[in-house]
């Protein structure tokens, strides 16, 4: 953004990322520009400037691709923006660049007079249209820069050049995420529109923009907003406090946290109980002294009377890790993230280190670390091992699952409880007069001195890693070994400090009378132990390490064959932990996660009836809150919900103040209002209850027995094929062969007098037991051109299963296939449950899909993945030919499950879309399509 000789405000793509992030800082940076005040602060983040500065790699490193491949790649010189001439030349050298037909335009620069930008890669595809990609080190697609895309490809409309309807980002681990131009769009223009208002207003009102201007967010964190929020004393100064909640107070008229310390009277929209735990809070924090410890009050000793007692063998550990460190993994694929220090403490005070410098030291620090824990659990039966937070216990979950290793012996360490989170106990049991919860900010109450040394922070130790490589790579090797050693003192101290807190905690305790050690229910998992199968250790051992820069695109099969296997326990796996991890932690740690809904109120809206004598009993609730962004819930969809600890007897957890659940709720209605009406049916074997939860959490896991046996027996055939492989589609997909043909010869292609569709239907029909790919982006006919194959294909008596993600994709192949003629009685689905529509073709229910197959003649069966992976509904083999429609959203799990059903696949789809969503960490790629 910059201000024109004229008084006229310049503003670029990355403004609309600025402002969404905090629209009083980039309004007071345009105060600044505009001469009214100084420059505001901005933060300095070492981690920022290290990440941009890798961004700036990833981006060269696909330009050099792009030069490369052979094309022609013009190069957008980028000029200085405040020079009239030099702006003029770039915008004018980019046009011709288009105009000549360039097939890569880099830093093409658009002008139109209030908005500057330039694009990172503007690629021409084979329909003479022009795509607008942009490289992003994220791993993930985020509004923000979807909105640059929008802005750049407006920009090309503006010029004339024809714009490609999908747009891409160039994520750091290598992935490409495709999104619809016409989706986008909309919100870019309405962001735009909002942006130069809040420009325009500013240039009408001479003064300078205010905190607390309710025309303007402020997101209360940044540079700028830190200083207001503490000489205004917002309500944003106290712990724990959510947007909403905030905005809740203020329209009650407590706009300070002075006010909400002396407020007495209920809050609309807020829970009583989260307004007493804000309120004593917020007095906690006005008593702190600056220089003294922060005082504190034990609100409830039961959390700390729940943990276990002391153990000679107890040890206190902490992960040091590097979000930013990569290393290339296969083909374009990058692999981030390194947690380079296991470090603990014993509780006599020796500390230990397991250090890794690469991922395959990661995995052997893995390996030792549970080693070491084994043995001193042989010795120490009663040991466990505390941390504080929940980085360490998420992570060695993560890094168990990336590897492939030991991910049995992390799993028992989860169910048996060894592990012991002292953050939950905190925020449980303790009020403390800090903004800040972190174990810095809370030792001073427990250690009487201050740390010392060159690294003091965890952004410190991750800053000084990347450091420490940096002199190794230049060989001074001396200066890097006191630098690890600083970073191994800093990880000693974090430890040493654990195991401070936990002998705080249960001496706060026992001035009150408690001791350590209650007796606590099991941890309820309702999930079997995590048991690698024997096939895909031996597969796993065939195909070797998935960081072997060596391996063959064999192994890499084996890889993925062996990780297939585990795929859906592992993703059972991760979503168990997951759940009680909310049980335990603190609900504003879980509060954003998706499909997540914090309740603020709640009644009973039918209590416990039956409406038929053979029924569960069940109620009906009308709740409020606050849902999570990104979350899908809707009428019918399923939900856990969570109660307070002291609530009915459901399911917990062992751990010190553990919530309890119940899974069996599904959401009835949404009013227009926002109030869920959610039906809860009676727990077998639990009395009637009044409490009402305190969230709605993520559905239990779906039942994926078919799915699992599937690719069981395919995985299983593969293993019994060694050396060689057996013929089938799956295998040849994963191996990324050419498909293979019963005549030996190639693909039939389009000739002049047939179409794309002969071709299509005669090189199926040569495929020998194989597969065949049809790509493109959303718009270009693949849903049409699989109709009229399957429609010709079934015709000459061939049995055809239509298999996505979804139903609603599936009905929309089916309905393409009965608009290319083929006859509705040749034609079938199984609806889905609770779905009273009625379709044009056969309806059929679990029973008879086997039998419409086996009826003289060629059939289409349409279904999801639990249809065709089902023996007892499509017989292993029976079809000639699978469709997989949006294949692109069809993980390889999933396609390995399905493609058992039959001789030949066909993969609809755009390779670039984004797969269905995973919660697992999986060894190899297989939740990719």
């Amino acid at each position: 953004m910059f201000v024109t000789d004229d008084g006229g405000v310049v503003t670029s793509p990355s403004d609309l990322a600025t402002a969404s992030g905090c629209e009083l800082a980039f309004l007071r940076s345009l105060d600044a520009k505009l001469g009214r005040i100084e420059a505001p602060p901005h933060d300095e983040d070492a981690m920022l400037r290290r990440a941009a500065e890798l961004g700036e790699v990833h981006e060269a490193t696909i330009l050099e691709r792009y030069r490369a491949g052979g094309g022609v790649v013009v190069e957008i010189p980028r000029p200085d923006s405040r020079d009239p001439v030099a702006l003029a030349e770039a915008v004018a050298r980019t046009r011709e660049a288009f105009e000549s037909g360039a097939d890569v335009v880099f830093q093409a620069t658009f002008f139109d007079g209030e908005l500057l930008g330039f694009a990172d890669f503007i690629v021409r595809q084979p329909d003479g249209s022009y795509q607008v990609q942009d490289s992003k080190l994220a791993r993930s697609a985020k509004v923000t820069a979807l909105l640059q895309l929008a802005a750049y490809a407006g920009q090309l409309e503006r010029i004339g050049v024809r714009v490609h309807p999908v747009v891409s980002l160039l994520l750091g681990d290598g992935s490409v995420s495709e999104h619809a131009l016409a989706d986008i769009a909309p919100v870019y223009r309405e962001r735009r529109a909002h942006l130069r208002r809040i420009v325009a207003e500013r240039l009408a009102d001479p003064d300078p923009v205010a905190w607390g201007d309710e025309r303007y967010a402020a997101c209360g964190r940044c540079a700028v907003c830190e200083p207001e929020v503490l000489a205004s004393r917002d309500l944003v100064l106290v712990a724990g406090i959510r947007s909403t909640t905030r905005a809740r107070l203020v329209a009650a008229g407590i706009t300070t946290i002075d006010q909400l310390a002396a407020s007495t009277g209920p809050v609309e929209g807020v829970a009583e109980s989260t307004l007493r735990a804000l309120q004593l809070q917020a007095a906690l924090q006005l008593r702190a002294e600056e220089g003294a410890p922060p005082p504190f009050e034990l609100v409830d000793p039961a959390p700390i009377a729940a943990m276990p007692a002391p153990d000679t063998g107890d040890i206190f550990f902490d992960f040091e890790g590097d979000p930013l460190y990569s290393e290339p993994g296969e083909g374009d694929e990058t692999r981030w993230g390194l947690d380079y220090l296991f470090g603990l403490v014993e509780a006599d005070g020796t500390f230990r280190a397991f250090w890794a410098h690469s991922l395959a030291e990661e995995r052997k620090a893995l390996e030792e670390f549970c080693d070491y824990l084994a043995a001193r659990r042989a010795r120490y039966p009663g040991m466990h091992v505390y941390h504080y937070a929940a980085y360490e216990r998420t992570h060695l979950l993560s890094i168990a699952a990336r590897h492939g290793v030991r991910e049995n012996e992390v799993d028992n360490l989860m169910r048996e409880d060894v592990l012991v989170d002292l953050y939950p106990v905190v925020r449980g049991a303790v009020r403390v007069g800090s903004h800040s919860y972190s174990l810095k900010k809370i030792e001073p109450i427990y250690l009487d001195e201050a740390r010392t040394g060159e690294v003091t922070t965890a952004g410190d130790s991750v800053e000084e890693y990347a450091r420490y490589r940096g002199l190794v790579d230049a060989g001074r090797d001396a200066e890097a070994a006191d630098l690890l050693a600083q970073i191994a003192a800093y990880n000693e101290d974090d430890c040493h400090s654990t195991l401070a807190l936990r002998d705080w905690l249960l001496a706060t305790a026992a001035g009150k009378g408690v001791r350590p050690g209650a007796a606590t229910e099991p941890t309820e998992t309702e999930v079997a132990p995590f048991e690698e199968s024997p096939v895909a250790l031996a597969l796993r051992e065939l195909a070797g390490s998935p960081g072997d820069p060596h391996r063959g695109a064999d192994e890499r099969a084996l890889g993925l064959a062996s990780a297939a296997v585990d795929f859906y326990r592992r993703e059972r796996k991760s979503f168990w932990w997951g759940h009680f991890a909310r049980l335990e932690q603190p609900i504003d740690e879980w509060a954003d996660t998706r499909d997540v809904l914090v309740v603020t109120y709640a009644r009973v809206a039918e209590d416990w009836h039956r409406e038929t004598p053979r029924q569960s009993l069940r109620r009906h609730l009308r709740i409020t809150g606050e849902l999570a962004p990104g979350s899908t819930l809707a009428p019918g969809s399923d939900v856990v919900l969570v109660y307070a600890p002291d609530g009915p007897e459901l399911g917990t957890t062992s751990s010190p103040g553990a919530r309890r659940w119940h899974g069996s709720a599904k959401i009835l209605e949404i009013d227009d209002d926002g109030t869920f009406v959610v039906r809860e049916l009676l727990r077998k074997g639990t009395e009637e209850y009044d409490d009402v939860p305190l969230a709605l959490t993520p559905a239990l896991p779906i039942q994926t027995g078919s799915l699992e046996t599937a690719i069981d027996a395919w995985a299983s055939n593969l293993l019994a094929a060694r050396p060689g492989f057996p013929r089938d589609a799956v295998t040849d997909v994963l191996r990324r062969t050419p498909p293979r043909t019963r005549s030996g010869g190639g693909l039939v292609q389009e000739a002049e007098g047939t179409s794309t569709v002969d071709a299509l239907v005669a090189s199926l029909l040569d495929l020998d037991s194989s597969y065949l790919a049809v790509q493109g982006p959303p718009g270009t006919g693949k849903t049409y051109t699989g109709a009229h194959v399957i429609a010709d294909l079934v015709r000459g008596g061939w049995k055809i299963g239509v298999v996505a993600q979804s139903h609603a994709t599936v009905e929309n192949m089916l309905a393409a296939v009965l608009e290319a003629g083929l006859d509705p009685q040749l034609v079938g689905k199984k609806s889905r449950d609770g779905d009273d529509a009625t379709y044009p073709w056969r309806e059929l229910t679990s029973t008879n899909q086997a039998a419409f197959l086996a009826e003289p003649g060629g059939r289409v069966l349409g279904g999801t993945a639990w249809v065709f992976s089902n023996a007892k509904h499509v017989d292993r083999g029976a079809l000639d030919l699978l469709v997989i429609d949006e294949a692109g959203q069809f993980s390889l799990a999933h396609t390995i499950a399905v493609g058992v059903s039959a001789k030949n696949l066909l993969l609809l789809g755009d390779p670039q879309q984004l797969p269905q969503v995973s919660q697992g960490t999986h060894p190899e790629p297989v939740d990719g399509s």
